[in-house]
């Protein structure tokens, strides 16, 4: 009978540790069906670049954290195209006579890029505009506040036509040529950053860079596009409010303007955006201009076109190229706020009063 007995315990006790062995295993099975079927959790990572800061959202069901990957794929874009860097390519080639072969994957792809959008925009971007962002005192340089004299001067080696751009080298055909990456830079490096999230299956996303990025597939939070704030050229580095409000999926955004970037010279304020024609800060009715695309750098260089452009040149040549997607803010002369919008976005805009 006892032996009976203590073999009963021991069938018990065994169909007990199957039953607790399933009830945990189940319990396991649960919580990772959960993890990767509730991808409404986003993951948010940021950090500092480019003299600027970067924030990113994503949805990952595996949930990875990227954050050390993007900042060391940052460090190297840096070392490509940042002109604060004095061991960067772009400042090697700057001060070169002649030009430099490429040694690092990002500095030709922005170049690419800059030559479309100058040829396009019939010379409105020029990224050969960095002596005169350097004396008006938007780069590295020394600010001096030129004279008339000196801008003429300074304006005989602006000219993206005084380069030439293979897929291995970079080469000057003015030994004063230099390059600043100011108006694409920072879209380039959102899409860089983009690229690289992508290959790691990331399919929804939002990365903003500076205040420009790529918003990619929808916020699974919301079930909804991605929905970004464009400033109102009236906010204050302290005091910022939006002007409207636009929902992307699978586009760039970027916004050009005057807003906090600009030196006041004898009581006029001069915008950190040079005009290639005339060698002076952009000053136009114009306070920005936001471009949608299908990749950021695009879209950061044509918004740079677009301030140097001003508001009516701009939005005669928006309508005979309504491939590009804008929004334009303007003061009028009244001194009111007034804006335009292309066809393609107008439903996906929402403008305050």
């Amino acid at each position: 009978m006892f032996n009976l007995r203590y073999e009963f315990k021991i069938m018990d006790a065994r169909k007990k540790n199957i039953i607790y062995s399933a009830i945990l295993l189940l319990s396991i099975l649960v919580v990772s069906w959960y993890r990767r079927g509730n991808s409404d959790e986003p993951i948010r990572v940021e950090g500092r670049t480019m003299g600027t800061t970067y924030h990113i959202t994503y949805f990952d069901s595996k949930q990875r954290d990227f954050k050390n990957e993007i900042d060391s794929l940052l460090a190297v874009v840096n070392k490509s195209i940042n002109n604060y860097d004095t061991s960067s390519e772009v400042s090697r080639f700057n001060r070169h006579t002649t030009g430099i072969a490429f040694n690092l994957p990002y500095l030709y792809p922005p170049l690419k890029k800059a030559q479309e959008v100058f040829a396009f925009s019939k010379g409105a971007f020029d990224p050969t505009v960095m002596p005169l962002v350097n004396v008006w005192g938007f780069g590295p340089g020394k600010q001096i506040n030129p004279k008339p004299n000196q801008i003429d001067s300074i304006m005989h080696f602006v000219g993206f036509e005084k380069i030439r751009l293979t897929r291995d080298s970079v080469q000057k055909l003015d030994p004063n040529v230099q390059l600043d990456f100011g108006g694409i830079g920072q879209g380039y490096g959102a899409d860089v950053i983009t690229d690289f999230l992508k290959k790691k299956g990331i399919r929804n996303m939002l990365v903003e860079l500076g205040g420009e990025g790529m918003a990619i597939g929808k916020n699974l939070k919301s079930g909804k596009p991605w929905e970004i704030g464009i400033l109102d050229p009236n906010s204050t580095r302290d005091d910022q409010f939006f002007k409207a409000y636009i929902a992307l999926t699978d586009r760039s955004f970027t916004t050009s303007g005057s807003y906090f970037n600009y030196h006041v010279v004898d009581g006029r304020k001069f915008s950190h955006t040079i005009n290639p024609e005339t060698g002076y800060p952009a000053q136009q009715a114009l306070l920005s201009a936001s471009v949608f695309s299908s990749d950021c750098a695009t879209a950061d260089a044509w918004g740079t076109a677009l301030m140097v452009m001003g508001h009516e040149k701009a939005m005669i040549f928006l309508k005979e190229h309504p491939e590009l997607d804008v929004f334009l803010i303007y003061s009028t002369p009244e001194g009111t706020l007034a804006t335009f919008v292309t066809e393609g976005i107008r439903s996906n805009i929402r403008i305050e009063k």
